[in-house]
């Protein structure tokens, strides 16, 4: 169960605040007692091997998962989850994820659709806008990803890399607090995933506060402010990302990335 409440943040406090987190899949704990923030314009980079809990945890920051026990806070908006707490209504739900913009490893593009009838579709249905005000909007984001000129193609004549910087500006549209990317460049041939990781770059320059699901640890080395180890639904390793991936303390967080040391080494 879920209890809602809008809290007043203050300047000093992170902008993600995630405690005692659980999530139970049947039987299996896939989270279990995470805690961590995000401070105003950050970037998290979240690491660990496949099954370790960071989509369920990065869904869960979103509500598209509802965590078993534990708190979650975006902003002003606070749910706490766990036993005699009551679930938030349709409309808190759609307000609070709106203002949490998700990327996925799928571009999800409603392919009958231009592209900047994808991106309009949300600013107009939720926020309300006029048309006019969400072309505009629109096509301001379309420009920040390097795609104005394909506002009025349809996605299936979008490369990969195109598809998942229209679902980048699609989330931005929305003008959420923060931006929660799921692997968003894992389902990429290899060619086009940096058009994709230097958008993700411009927006952590441009101050955006971010939690990423990533398997690209250069990346992470490079643009994140702090690097997330998780194996086994827990956190095994937290602090700034150059320590954490050149000299991490854990010995399974450098098990992890003795791959990507390797490969250092032969560059």
């Amino acid at each position: 169960m879920t209890a809602y409440s809008r809290v007043a943040a203050s300047g000093d406090e992170p902008m993600i605040d995630v405690r005692a987190l659980r999530k139970s899949f049947g039987d299996l704990e896939v989270l279990r007692n995470i805690n961590f923030t995000v401070e105003p314009g950050g970037v998290v980079a979240l690491i660990g091997p496949s099954g370790s809990g960071k989509s369920t945890l990065l869904r869960c920051i979103n509500l598209l998962v509802i965590p078993d026990d534990g708190a979650i806070r975006v902003g002003e908006t606070a749910f706490s989850f766990g036993q005699g707490a009551r679930v938030p209504r349709a409309k808190a739900l759609a307000a609070f994820r709106a203002r949490t913009g998700m990327v996925f490893q799928s571009f999800n593009l409603f392919g009958h659709l231009t592209v900047l009838e994808n991106i309009i579709e949300a600013p107009m249905q939720v926020r309300k806008m006029s048309r006019d005000q969400a072309e505009k909007l629109a096509m301001a984001q379309l420009e920040k990803v390097g795609l104005a000129d394909r506002a009025r193609q349809m996605p299936n004549t979008l490369s990969g890399g195109q598809k998942q910087r229209v679902a980048i500006a699609r989330a931005l549209a929305m003008e959420p607090e923060v931006m929660l990317f799921d692997e968003a460049t894992s389902a990429l041939d290899p060619e086009l995933v940096g058009e994709v990781l230097a958008t993700m770059k411009e927006l952590a320059r441009e101050g955006m506060t971010m939690v990423i699901v990533t398997h690209e640890i250069a990346f992470a080395r490079e643009v994140a402010d702090r690097v997330v180890f998780m194996r086994d639904g827990v956190v095994v390793e937290d602090g700034p990302a150059r320590q954490v991936i050149d000299t991490p303390r854990e010995e399974a967080t450098r098990n992890f990335l003795s791959h990507f040391h390797a490969e250092q080494k032969k560059d």
